[in-house]
């Protein structure tokens, strides 16, 4: 995909940058920040103990070699990221979301599951449908432990190139798992909703009312109710995971459904629009940018679906993997994510080198992560 020329500075500034590095030039610490002081209320969230050293063993990449036409880490250094700010949310904003929470709330998902081809020595695999708004209809895959108890469950999100199987690596027992795919995309897939993420992005994109982002918000939130209907004693113990586009739809939909636990957001997209709209990036972004040059009114509609925005409404327990270079959701849209957190004991910020890139140490840092997700999910 083609990218705009360059940074837009006044979006940095006016959003909360400090300063802007010409590169990444000091060492970085990959792994977990401990979160500030201060409590969130409700007694049932649980801290959680650090991991040792905080992560400080955990080896350093280089600065990445790349062939990309820009600076995915956009010449900023951890300090910088950590100062953005993320944008107000618009007026209107909690009362549009809410009435979407109280529509997707009123459907009965009739989740209807048969056994899949797939099979594991671990987990029960089943094929599984659910009735999300509008009467789409969802499609994905259920796991079930094959021993040990029911004790909690957990709702894993897609990036945009969708998903073909379930994960049966990620690190949670006694968990009942549910992989949808969400409206458009994969075991979803919806005419006139395309597929592909340059246009499934677009589609509706200047009705907010039925913006297929939204939709998506929707199908996660159908996604619990499914998990309930399946499993009635699973309420209040149920977690999100999402990574990229997946952890853009998780952070939309986290703040408004007291359903959700807890939330692990991995390299999320969708953060603070105005940068989101002009950082160049081989990511959805990029197909939204082209648009916005002959639709230069779209970040009005945007801004009711700004990830940052909505991140500053949640108030359960997070960890968010966020990336210091990253060509397809550029590190200043998650950090805005991350930071747009309360100052809580309970939430936690996880620093990778890069996202959507291979790189030397990323198979170490993954692992160290995956013990970071077990022992977060483990306490629902």
């Amino acid at each position: 995909m083609k990218t705009l020329a360059g940074p837009n500075r006044r979006g940095f500034l006016r959003y909360g940058l400090g300063a802007i590095g010409a590169a990444l030039v000091d060492p970085v610490l990959a792994g977990p920040a401990p979160g500030a002081a201060g409590d969130l209320p409700d007694d049932r969230r649980q801290a959680l103990a650090p991991l040792p050293e905080s992560g400080k063993n955990l080896p350093m990449s280089t600065k990445m070699k790349h062939n990309f036409p820009f600076d995915p880490s956009y010449g900023l250094t951890l300090e910088g990221l950590r100062a953005i700010e993320p944008p107000p949310a618009p007026p209107g904003f909690d009362d549009f979301w809410q009435a979407r929470y109280k529509k997707a709330l009123a459907v009965e998902p009739k989740p209807v599951v048969r056994a899949a081809k797939a099979s594991h020595p671990d987990w029960l695999v089943q094929d599984i449908t659910f009735t999300s708004t509008d009467g789409v209809t969802i499609g994905g895959w259920l796991l079930v432990p094959r021993h040990g108890r029911i004790r909690r469950g957990l709702v894993v999100g897609h990036g945009y190139g969708g998903r073909i199987a379930p994960d049966f690596d990620l690190p949670v027992t006694e968990t009942a798992v549910l992989f949808p795919c969400f409206r458009g995309i994969s075991r979803s897939l919806h005419p006139p909703i395309s597929p592909e993420p340059a246009f499934h992005v677009l589609h509706d994109i200047d009705r907010p009312e039925r913006y297929v982002i939204g939709g998506c918000v929707e199908d996660l939130w159908g996604a619990v109710s499914a998990l309930i209907a399946l499993f009635p004693d699973l309420g209040g113990r149920i977690g999100y995971s999402g990574i990229s586009f997946g952890g853009g739809i998780g952070a939309l939909a986290i703040p408004f459904d007291p359903r959700i636990a807890r939330g692990f957001l991995e390299v999320p997209t969708f953060g603070n629009r105005p940068l989101w709209l002009n950082l160049p990036t081989t990511g959805s972004a990029d197909a939204v940018q082209r648009y916005r040059r002959t639709h230069p009114g779209v970040l009005d509609h945007l801004r009711l679906f700004d990830a940052a925005s909505a991140a500053t409404r949640i108030t359960v327990p997070m960890l968010v993997a966020v990336a210091l270079f990253d060509p397809a959701v550029a590190p200043p849209c998650q950090f805005s994510v991350a930071n747009a957190l309360p100052h809580s004991k309970f939430n936690e910020i996880f620093i990778l080198d890069a996202g959507h890139f291979d790189y030397p140490t990323d198979s170490v840092q993954q692992a160290a992560l995956s013990e970071r997700n077990r022992r977060f999910f483990e306490v629902t």
